[in-house]
C-alpha cells in the first residue's frame, strides 16, 4: 500500500512538473528568423521598408484587433512604382478660363515707309493725292514722280472721297472729339474725353493738317502699327516721323485729293 502511494505521488509530480515546464516553455516563445526572400513580396505590397532580421512571434490577438491592424497597414503610403507618379495632380485651368494675352502689335509693312516712286498724274507738283484703297499718300514732285507715304484710312462705313485744301496746320494739336464720335463710342462702353492736350498719348500725334471745313485731318498717331489698315473714323493717319516730314513740305492752301 505504501509503495503504491509513493508511485502515485511520483507520477503526479512528474505530470505537474511536465505541465509546468511546458507552460514555462511556451510562455516565453523563442525568436524566429524570417527569411527576407519569403517576406519581401507581401512587405513590399504593404509599402513598408523592412530590413531582414529577428522577429518574435506574438501571442494570438482577437479577430477585431487583427482586422484593425490590417486596416492600418492598408492606409500606409504605397511604394512608388516605376513609371507611376505618386505626386498630387496639378489642377489644369480650362482654356476658356485662361486669361487672354495682350494682342501683339503688328510690324509695319516696309512698303509703307517713305520713298520716291514713279507716279503719273495730271495734278500739279505740290498736290497731295491719297489712295485710300491701297493706303498710300502721294506728294507730287513733278516729272512723273512722287514722294509716297503709308497711311491708315477710314474703317468700313467711314470711307469718303473728294477734293479739299489744307486750311490749318498745328503742331502737337489738341484733340477735341466730335459729339457724334463721343456718343458712338459711349454706346460701345468707350468714354472719350471732351478734350485732350497734345502729347505722345494724343491720338492726333505730332502734327495735324486740317482739310477744308470738314472734321477730317491728315495727322500723326500714337498707334503706328495701324498704318496700312482701315481703322480710323475718316481721318488720314501717318506715323509721327512721316507726318512731320510731310508737314514741313506743304503749306496752308495745298490741294488734297482723296480717291
Amino acid at each position: 500500500m505504501f509503495k503504491k502511494s509513493v508511485v502515485l505521488s511520483t507520477a503526479l509530480f512528474v505530470v505537474f512538473a511536465t505541465v509546468a515546464e511546458a507552460q514555462d516553455r511556451y510562455g516565453n516563445r523563442p525568436p524566429v528568423i524570417v527569411s527576407p526572400d519569403l517576406t519581401a513580396p507581401w512587405v513590399m505590397q504593404l509599402g513598408v521598408q523592412v530590413d531582414p532580421g529577428v522577429y518574435r512571434q506574438q501571442r494570438a490577438v482577437a479577430p477585431q484587433t487583427r482586422s484593425a491592424t490590417r486596416n492600418m497597414r492598408v492606409r500606409e503610403p504605397m511604394q512608388q512604382l516605376p513609371g507611376i507618379s505618386t505626386e498630387p495632380q496639378r489642377q489644369v485651368q480650362p482654356v476658356a478660363m485662361a486669361r487672354p494675352e495682350k494682342p501683339a502689335r503688328r510690324q509695319m509693312d516696309p512698303q509703307y515707309l517713305p520713298q520716291m516712286v514713279a507716279y503719273d498724274t495730271t495734278e500739279k507738283a505740290g498736290t497731295i493725292i491719297i489712295d485710300t484703297n491701297n493706303r498710300f499718300l502721294y506728294l507730287v514732285t513733278g516729272n512723273g514722280e512722287a514722294r509716297r507715304y503709308g497711311v491708315g484710312v477710314g474703317k468700313p462705313g467711314f470711307e469718303w472721297a473728294g477734293s479739299h485744301k489744307i486750311t490749318r496746320k498745328a503742331e502737337w494739336p489738341t484733340w477735341t472729339p466730335p459729339s457724334e464720335m463721343i456718343s458712338r463710342e459711349a454706346a460701345k462702353g468707350h468714354y472719350l474725353p471732351a478734350s485732350m492736350q497734345g502729347g505722345p498719348e494724343n491720338p492726333l500725334g505730332a502734327r495735324a493738317m486740317y482739310l477744308g471745313s470738314t472734321l477730317y485731318r491728315i495727322h500723326g498717331t500714337n498707334a503706328p502699327w495701324t498704318i496700312g489698315y482701315a481703322v480710323s473714323s475718316g481721318c488720314i493717319r501717318m506715323r509721327n516721323e512721316d507726318v512731320v516730314d510731310l508737314y514741313e513740305r506743304v503749306n496752308v492752301g495745298t490741294k488734297v485729293v482723296v480717291i
